[in-house]
């Protein structure tokens, strides 16, 4: 009964699996921080995600990870960077998975920023370019969706323009519309290599006490030319992903962040909180809340319990 008349329902179509890739073969190291989570070598993640398509994953979004870094960050729109090698794989082993790719510096700057940075400042205006840049590369390369984290002003418009003019107009863009500077992204941070060297990113995230400002961010990406809007992080901003449904007439995404999904794998592994229910329950609250989509780390897990592994 209970069944038949629930609200809420969990599947794994609703869920996008994150996967951080590196250069060379063979490579499947696990990140400490992040329990089930490792950094993959191409191969290896194929290999990673074969068995979770079987199961009914459908959706992955890739972090790159290169082996040299510069001021410019020229590894993210290389041809031959993680994400791109691995946009290509993917496609070609499987057609159908959603493929979609983070697009940002962080990773790939020898400073940590989002974008470029001038004299101790990250300057907007020639980071969009940039990350326009690097969008580009990834449709190329197959993506279907990219999502531009980096919070900088105006990039919506920026990818939106340079795909439609490189005849890319059916790579949808994905905005981390509605990005916190939240203390719950320390154990990406490891995972990508991607801490500020100095200062923080406070200057272009967002202050977790501001929920009006969310409608503003979100209104000026559709403007844009955003395809979906995100919320992050999402256990802890469920009114935001609330007020973003009733507003917008738009798919909404949630990103259930490393810090989140960390808390409850460290606490399960004390033997304090029955994992399986607890991430089930913290998954549909967000879904309830208004997500359409949900990144989460335990997409893999949830994918497994489904089918009843």
């Amino acid at each position: 009964m209970r069944d038949l008349v629930r609200e809420t329902q969990l599947t794994s179509a609703d869920v996008v699996l994150p996967l951080f890739v590196v250069s060379g073969e063979g490579r499947e190291e696990p990140i400490g921080s992040l329990p089930g989570v490792f950094h993959h070598s191409v191969d290896q993640a194929l290999e990673f995600v074969r068995p979770l398509v079987a199961l009914g994953l459908r959706s992955i979004i890739l972090f790159g990870l290169p082996d040299q870094k510069d001021e410019e960050g020229s590894e993210a729109w290389s041809p031959e960077g993680p994400v791109q090698r691995a946009c290509r794989a993917f496609k070609d082993e499987f057609p159908q998975l959603i493929v979609m790719t983070d697009v940002c510096l962080c990773q790939y700057t020898s400073h940590g920023h989002c974008g470029d940075l001038v004299e101790g400042e990250v300057v907007n205006d020639t980071s969009i370019q940039r990350l326009a840049l690097t969008a580009l590369s990834h449709a190329i390369a197959g993506a279907d969706v990219v999502a531009p984290s980096d919070m900088m002003d105006g990039r919506i418009g920026a990818i939106r323009d340079t795909l439609e003019r490189a005849n890319y107009p059916n790579v949808s863009i994905l905005s981390y519309a509605v990005k916190y500077a939240s203390a719950f992204y320390g154990p990406f941070r490891e995972a990508a290599d991607s801490a500020p060297g100095k200062g923080d990113r406070k200057g272009y995230q967002m202050d977790p006490a501001n929920r009006r400002e969310a409608m503003r961010e979100a209104r000026l990406d559709v403007q844009e030319g955003a395809d979906m809007l995100m919320v992050k992080p999402a256990l802890s901003y469920l009114d935001i992903i609330s007020d973003l449904r009733r507003e917008f007439d738009y798919p909404i995404a949630a990103y259930h962040v490393s810090g989140e999904y960390s808390m409850v794998k460290a606490a399960a592994q004390l033997g304090w909180v029955d994992e399986r229910s607890v991430t089930l329950e913290i998954l549909t609250s967000i879904k309830r809340a208004g997500a359409d989509i949900i990144i989460t780390y335990a997409a893999g897990d949830l994918c497994r319990w489904l089918a009843g592994e």
